[in-house]
């Protein structure tokens, strides 16, 4: 869970189409970030998906007609759209965008979306043929020029047996341009290199040395800075996590093919961050075939890898570089050497003895280390919630405006 949605008023609006089943899973992840959610469905929704399912997972009941008592009366619409955070309509027919185009406020949605002034992000979803049509273009256009965020169909196999766009894009995706409409866009002139996960030396075709890194610190900053309208390139050893939305990522297997992946560019990075866990040896041997288990012990000829982030330091320039030191002892001291012998500007030092900060945790209990001397430790926190503590640091170092 990140802050960013922790106890905000997020409005989720239904209308009327298909994919109203995929709003059930997106509240679900809604209100796992701590989102405060309220849910508005026009009449034609609820048949497509019963209030009760969305009452159920957010704990409050659903407003679905205009003159309704109590707490979900037309006056109480009003009182949403002032206390809104922000505001998502999923699906989003051409009905509804069309109402929305004309100023129309003819039920309980359409009168709440006249009054609200927070971001709302519309997620249409139609026949391929309805979207593409002239009239839902310039309704779309127009609400983009009023402000709205518009989130592009997915293409794919429509209910209706058309192949095109027009799907709704899964609810990670719709959470995550939710969250990056409500961060600061203060890296939006910046690109950024972030390197993560393992590195896998072979010994033989079926084995090799490598570490229990995850990639899921790097992902995490990755993504972040994404949110943070960065141009973001993510150079990842193998890992299981599936690529971040709007970052370029480039997956390798050896410290060989990171150095070149990382080399080629680096040169266009403002900002440069180094998580990833890079084998410092490699067996100086490769066998073409499965070596047999023959004798009851067995020399391994290692050969020192490339320092990566040692000729970077030698070569960055005025980018902002940034290392990690994962260590099982002496926290200070190794990762202050490392900050200094490797020429950087920030090192995050974490103890993996173990742990919530382990490899392949959720979790870290990070301190940063700065080069004019000066450091910082932060309590255990979701690596997402690091990976913005980090962003916000070296916003501030390099005097971005937040």
């Amino acid at each position: 869970m990140t802050d960013i949605l922790e106890k905000k008023n997020i409005i989720l609006g239904i209308s009327g189409g298909i994919a109203a089943y995929k709003s059930v899973e997106l509240l679900r992840l809604l209100t796992k970030q701590g989102a405060d959610v309220r849910v508005l469905m026009t009449g034609n929704a609820c048949r497509f998906v019963g209030p009760l399912t969305f009452e159920a997972l957010s704990g409050k009941a659903v407003c679905t007609h205009l003159f309704e008592e109590g707490h979900n009366a037309s006056i109480g619409h009003i009182a949403w759209a002032k206390d809104a955070g922000a505001v998502i309509v999923a699906p989003a027919t051409a009905n509804i965008i069309g109402k929305m185009a004309g100023g129309i406020a003819d039920d309980a949605l359409t009168t709440f979306l006249l009054a609200v002034t927070a971001p709302v992000l519309l997620c249409p979803s139609m026949n391929t043929d309805m979207y593409q049509s002239p009239a839902v273009q310039r309704n779309l256009s127009l609400l983009e020029k009023d402000g709205h965020i518009i989130l592009k169909p997915d293409s794919g196999e429509l209910a209706c047996g058309v192949t095109g766009p027009g799907r709704l894009p899964d609810p990670e995706e719709i959470l995550y341009r939710l969250m990056k409409a409500m961060r600061p866009q203060d890296l939006s002139d910046k690109q950024i290199l972030v390197t993560a996960g393992p590195t896998q030396e072979p010994m033989d075709p079926v084995r090799f040395l490598s570490n229990p890194s995850s990639g899921k610190m790097g992902f995490s900053i990755a993504k972040a800075a994404a949110q943070r309208g960065a141009q973001v390139t993510l150079i990842s050893g193998p890992s299981s996590l599936c690529d971040p939305y709007d970052v370029k990522v480039i997956r390798i297997q050896t410290a060989a093919q990171m150095a070149t992946a990382v080399f080629e560019h680096f040169e266009h990075a403002d900002i440069i961050i180094k998580t990833a866990a890079v084998s410092d040896y490699r067996p100086r041997d490769i066998t073409a075939e499965k070596m047999k288990k023959e004798k009851d012990e067995m020399v391994l000829n290692l050969v020192r890898n490339q320092d990566i982030i040692a000729e970077i330091g030698q070569r960055k320039g005025d980018r902002f570089l940034v290392g990690f030191a994962a260590e099982t002892e002496l926290l200070d001291e190794h990762a202050t050497s490392k900050l200094s012998k490797k020429n950087l500007d920030m090192i995050v030092g974490n103890i993996v003895k173990g742990g919530d900060s382990a490899f392949g945790s959720d979790t870290n209990r990070a301190s940063l280390y700065y080069r004019d001397g000066t450091q910082e430790a932060f309590p255990m926190m979701a690596k997402e919630d690091l990976a913005h503590r980090l962003l916000d640091r070296i916003v501030e170092r390099i005097n971005i405006p937040i």
